[in-house]
C-alpha cells in the first residue's frame, strides 16, 4: 500500500472495507482500494475473490467500473478500482426523499445498466449481486457503471435482480418487503408486488412484469431486452460508435467478422443478411426454479433506505 495515500473509508463489508485513496507520484488520481481480509474467508471464498480479480481485469466497458490493479500484502488482498464520484444508486435513490425520478432519467440509467450486463453475459460471466448498492454513478450522474463482481450459476437470477433495480428506480422502494423471512420468501414465490405508479408508461410497466416472471425460462435474456424499442432507441446515446459496433458484432460469441454479424441498434441502412446459426448440440434440460434462491432473499430485500 506504499503506492497509495489513503484518504478515508467509504464502505464496509463482511470481509473488508473500501478505501478512497490517491496514487502517489506525479498526476496521481483518486481511486478506490477494496481491502479484503483473506484470513476471515474460507478456502472457497478466497478462491472466489481471486476469480473476481481475474474477471474484473478482463471487463473493459464504459458501463463497468474500471479495474486498475490488484496485489496481496500479508493476509489482505487489495483490488484497486476506478472511483465513481456520484456514489452508488442506493444513495441516489435515498436522496430523492420520496420525489420520483422522471421516466426519461430512469430509462437512461437502465439502458446503461443493461449494456454493462450485456458485456458481462456475452463473455459467459454472470454477476452475483446486482442491486442498487453495486451500481455506481459517474460524470455528474450521467454515466452508470456496474461494480462488485462475483460468480453465479444462473443467468436468469441476474435478470430478476435487474427487475428489482428498475422497480426501485420507479417507486423508490423494494418490490418485495415483509416482516419476516418466511413472508418475504412467500411473496417472492408468488411474484406479488405493489404495482408501479400509473403515470409511468405501459411499456415500462410491462417491462417490469417481464423481468419478474416467476419461471426463470420465461424471463428475457439481456440481448432480448436491448432489442425492445424502448431500450434500443437509447443505446446510441450512451456508447461511442466504435464500442457500439464491437458490442453488437457478436465477435465475442461466435468469432465472426463484424460484416457477418447482426445489425447494430437503430441501423436504418441496408439490412445485412442474417448470420447462419452455428450447429450446436441441444442443451441439457435444466431443473426449473420457481423463484430465485431463498438464501438470496435477505440480501435482496433488507437494504432499507
Amino acid at each position: 500500500m506504499n503506492n497509495y495515500e489513503l484518504l478515508r473509508q467509504i464502505g464496509q463489508g463482511a470481509f473488508g472495507k473500501a478505501l478512497l485513496a490517491r496514487a502517489r507520484g506525479d498526476g496521481g488520481g483518486v481511486c478506490v482500494v477494496k481491502e479484503v481480509n483473506l484470513r476471515k474467508m474460507s478456502a472457497r471464498e478466497r478462491e472466489a475473490s481471486q476469480k473476481e480479480v481475474v474477471l474484473l481485469s478482463h471487463m473493459k466497458h464504459p458501463n463497468i467500473v474500471s479495474f486498475i490493479t490488484a496485489f496481496q500484502e500479508s493476509v489482505c488482498l487489495y483490488i484497486v478500482m476506478e472511483y465513481c464520484d456520484g456514489g452508488d444508486l442506493m444513495k441516489r435513490i435515498h436522496m430523492q426523499k420520496g420525489q420520483p425520478f422522471t421516466e426519461e432519467q430512469i430509462m437512461g440509467w437502465f439502458v446503461q445498466i443493461c449494456l454493462g450486463l450485456k458485456h458481462i453475459h456475452d463473455r459467459k460471466v454472470l454477476h452475483r449481486d446486482i442491486k442498487a448498492q453495486n451500481i455506481f454513478l459517474a460524470h455528474g450522474g450521467l454515466r452508470v457503471k456496474l461494480g462488485d463482481f462475483g460468480i453465479a450459476k444462473r443467468l436468469n437470477r441476474d435478470i430478476w435482480s435487474l427487475g428489482c433495480v428498475l422497480y426501485e428506480l420507479c417507486t423508490l422502494k423494494h418490490p418485495f418487503e415483509a416482516c419476516s423471512l418466511r413472508q418475504l420468501v412467500a411473496s417472492i414465490c408468488r411474484g406479488r408486488y405493489a404495482p408501479v405508479p400509473a403515470h409511468f408508461s405501459t411499456g415500462l410497466r410491462q417491462l417490469i412484469g417481464q423481468l419478474f416472471k416467476v419461471r426463470p425460462r420465461e424471463r428475457p435474456s439481456i440481448n432480448s431486452l436491448l432489442k425492445l424499442p424502448v431500450l434500443e432507441s437509447r443505446i446510441k446515446q450512451h456508447l461511442p460508435t466504435e464500442v457500439l459496433e464491437e458490442e453488437f458484432s457478436h465477435t465475442v460469441l461466435h468469432n465472426q467478422r463484424p460484416a457477418e454479424s447482426n445489425r447494430c441498434p437503430q441501423n436504418h441502412g441496408a439490412q445485412p443478411r442474417a448470420p447462419e446459426r452455428p450447429q450446436v448440440k441441444p442443451p441439457r434440460p435444466e431443473r426449473r426454479e420457481a423463484f430465485p434462491n431463498p438464501r438470496d432473499a435477505p440480501r435482496m430485500s433488507l437494504n432499507v433506505y
